[in-house]
Formats: structure tokens, sequence, C-alpha cells
């Protein structure tokens, strides 16, 4: 563990693109997107791609990808609703059509890859929702009878059925999503975004902070360090970096999460832990671990000790946690021991923008002339393109099937202001904990925080 990189293994590897050079001094756009992860270069593509003359432009303040969506599992879901369970709980009525949304969604993802030639590993191979408890095994049960119900491709596996496809003495049982998964390589996902974006025109300057978004004569005024943007139109897609429109604030918390990357695998090793069909796999407590192969075979493992840091401070040495780290490798040892000795070579952490419902909310600005989306709670690979058309459909004015959504319309629960608000996610944390202690019973505090619709995800 001490040899290990203190950095994400994604964005170390070779082929990384140059950044772009940053603004210097002022320009124009019909759309200025402030943010190249997933959200913003999303946006810019789907952009340009319905309107070819539109002039769309990109500021970010780091590099492309540098953030949550170059240090994340690489898990592309089709869910728009942090999963099935979620998504009955809070939008009952709509999960036929989220789930239609969704597939559509993965879809065109696939299609994207494909049509712009991004090399990022692109593999549809599904998830496994593996139980390691009894209760979590109750759970899934249910759950996949339900998911199956609605027309999920879903497959129940039993101990041995599971254990098939990969090798554990911790599981009990799984059920695998056969086609709402893909995995990719996130770090290179981003980088091809923003080349496909490059060559259909939009401008991208890198390593340019926007410092604050006013009213102009012709739209609104991004000012940076040493210019400025004037756009008629402006997406918000800065994820937990947020700062720059104060209602976000009562609605995200930056919570950041952990990884751990071994070395490649032996074809031995590999074979004694089996994975042929190279799925996704995440486990079923409240405290949840994901993990996955990557195409050099090493393994990604990570989740588990998601830590808010008092007062919502996001700094770069909150990326780098030993007390995690240790945590995660003792699980990785107990779910995996016929892989004793195996090596992590990297390690690292990020900020994920966290909301009461976990999936992401919408909304406009600046009287409808900034949109923005945003509280993806980590499972935003695949939804942060639904959300760019989401925010394009707002900014558009008119209607559509995707703003009529009461996903779109409704907000999250906000969290209590500060420093309410750490006590309040301190308790929580302490509370799902002893619930995977105790047969994943909730206690007062959690079914309190359920019956209102606010939570705490792992």
């Amino acid at each position: 563990m001490k040899d290990a990189l203190p950095e994400p293994y994604w964005l170390t590897q070779a082929g990384a693109p140059a950044p772009a050079e940053p603004l210097n001094g002022p320009t124009t756009a019909d759309l200025a997107v402030v943010g190249a992860g997933y959200s913003g270069l999303w946006t810019a593509l789907i952009a340009k791609e319905r309107d070819p003359s539109l002039d769309v432009v990109v500021v970010e303040a780091g590099t492309a990808g540098w953030a949550a969506s170059g240090r994340n599992g690489g898990f592309c879901a089709a869910s728009l609703t942090h999963g099935f369970d979620n998504g009955v709980a809070r939008f009952p009525d709509e999960m036929p059509q989220l789930l239609r949304l969704g597939r559509e969604n993965l879809d065109e993802i696939a299609s994207t890859v494909d049509r712009y030639k991004i090399d990022c590993d692109f593999r549809r191979t599904g998830e496994l929702h593996v139980a390691t408890e009894e209760w979590q095994w109750r759970d899934l049960v249910a759950g996949c009878a339900a998911e199956a119900a609605l027309g999920l491709d879903v497959e129940l596996l039993d101990r041995d059925s599971v254990r098939a496809e990969v090798d554990s003495p911790t599981y009990l049982g799984a059920v695998w999503d056969r086609t709402g998964c893909a995995m990719v390589d996130p770090a290179r996902l981003a980088w091809g975004l923003r080349e496909a974006c490059l060559s259909l025109g939009v401008r991208i300057y890198e390593n340019t902070k926007v410092e604050r978004i006013s009213s102009a004569r012709a739209g609104l005024f991004l000012q940076t360090w040493r210019g400025g943007v004037s756009a008629r139109r402006v997406v918000l897609a800065t994820g937990a970096h947020g700062r720059l429109l104060k209602r976000l604030q009562q609605f995200v918390v930056p919570v950041y999460d952990y990884a751990l990357m071994t070395e490649p695998l032996s074809s031995s090793q590999l074979a004694a832990i089996g994975w042929r069909n190279r799925q996704g796999i995440g486990d079923s407590a409240n405290q949840f671990h994901y993990y996955r192969l990557t195409a050099d075979n090493r393994i990604l493992w990570g989740g588990y000790d998601a830590v808010y840091f008092n007062g919502g401070r996001i700094t770069p040495a909150q990326d780098q946690r030993e007390a995690t780290f240790e945590v995660l490798a003792d699980h990785f040892a107990a779910t995996f021991p016929q892989l004793d000795g195996l090596r992590f070579t990297h390690k690292w952490g990020g900020v994920i923008d966290c909301c009461s419902r976990f999936s992401a909310f919408f909304g406009t600005a600046h009287g409808g002339r900034l949109a923005y989306a945003a509280g993806y709670t980590g499972l935003g690979v695949g939804a942060t393109r639904f959300g760019a058309k989401v925010m394009l459909d707002l900014l558009g004015g008119r209607p559509t099937e995707l703003t009529s959504l009461k996903m779109v319309r409704a907000k999250p629960v906000p969290f209590p202001p500060e420093p309410v608000r750490s006590g309040v996610i301190q308790l929580t944390r302490w509370s799902i904990a002893r619930a995977d202690r105790h047969q994943g019973r909730r206690n007062l505090w959690l079914r309190t925080l359920d019956a209102m619709g606010l939570g705490f995800d792992s």
C-alpha cells in the first residue's frame, strides 16, 4: 500500500491530450458551457450535433475530465435514478418512462462512441449486484422480481451460479443486470468526447476558472481571470465544484469517494477468480463496494467509505486518506483471498456531488438564460448525457418529454445549513454503518430521513 502512487490511475495513462490554451481576452458565443467533465462535454457535443451553426465555447478551470469524470469506476449505467429501487421510491409513476429513456440513453452513448471512434474500452458487460449477507439476498430476490416485471433484463443467480461467474467466498447470490450497464475507461471517454467536440468546431479553453456569472445586455457574461465570455445562453456543469450559483449550495454536498487499483493479474490469478464475462460488480450493503476489471486485467476496488468533511471543505489534500485505503485493502483481501499478495499500484479519491434524492436535479436561473444539472451522487457516467439533453431543452424554453418529467420539474429536499448539516450527515453515516452491522435494520433516525425524502448514500 505504501508504494501505491497517490494519483488516479485513469488520468496517469498515456495518451492524455495536451491542455488547450486558456482564455486570454474577451470572446463571444451563442452557448457557453462551464465545466469540461462529462456533463459539459455532452452538452457541447449534443448542441453542435443539433445545430452545427451554433457557436459553442467550453470553459474549464482545470483540464477536461480531471475531476469526477476521470476518477470514477467507469460504470456507465442505463439508470437515470441511481438504481431501480431509488427510482421506484421517488418517481413511481414515471418509472416505465424513465427506464425507457435510460435504455435509449445508453444506446445513444454506445452509438456516439462508435461514431466518433472513441477508444475507451466500452463494453456492455452488465453488472452483478451481489449479496454478502442474508438480508441483502432477501432484498435482491424481491428487487429482481420487481425489475423483471417492468421489463429489465435481469437474472437471479444463487450462490453456486454467481461463484461460477466470479468466485468469492463472500457471495451468497446475485442479480445480473445483463444489459443495463457498460464498462468504460472513464478518462478516455472524457478525452474522446473532448476530441469529438473539437472536431465539430467547439472552442475549449482549459485552465480558465470562471469567477462569476452576471447579466449582460445580450445574455450573460462569464468573468475569468484574464478574459471573459459574453454568451446568449449558459450551461453550468461544475458538479460538486460549483460555487457560481448560490441556490445550488442548499441542495448539493461534496462527499469524497476513494478507490484502489491493483497491478495486472496474471493468467493464473485471473483463472482463480473467473470473471470471464467481465461484469461490473457492486455489493448490496448500505456502505457498498464497486469493482471491475480494466483492459489490462487490473482490479479497481472502490467505494464503501464515503466521507463528508465538516463544513463541506474541498481540498487536494483530501484526495488521499490512508485510513480509508487500509479499510478498502482489508475488504479486498476478504473478498478475494485467492489473490493474497496482489499489489496495489494506485490510490486516490475525489469529490462527488451528492443530493438528498441521490439522482440529478435540474433547473434554470438568470431568467431562463442559464441551465444547470447537479446531484448525480456518483452515478453520472451515463446519466450526464441525459442531463445534457435536459439542460438544452430547458434553454430552448419549450416543453419537451424531458422537461415535462416530475424528475426534472421537482427539486430534492434541501440540506440544512451548517453546522447542522455536518451533524446530520455524520449521524447518518454512523447510522448506515450500524444498519449494515445489524442485518440492514434501519434505526429511528434513518426511518425519519426516509419519511422526509432526505438521504445519504455511500
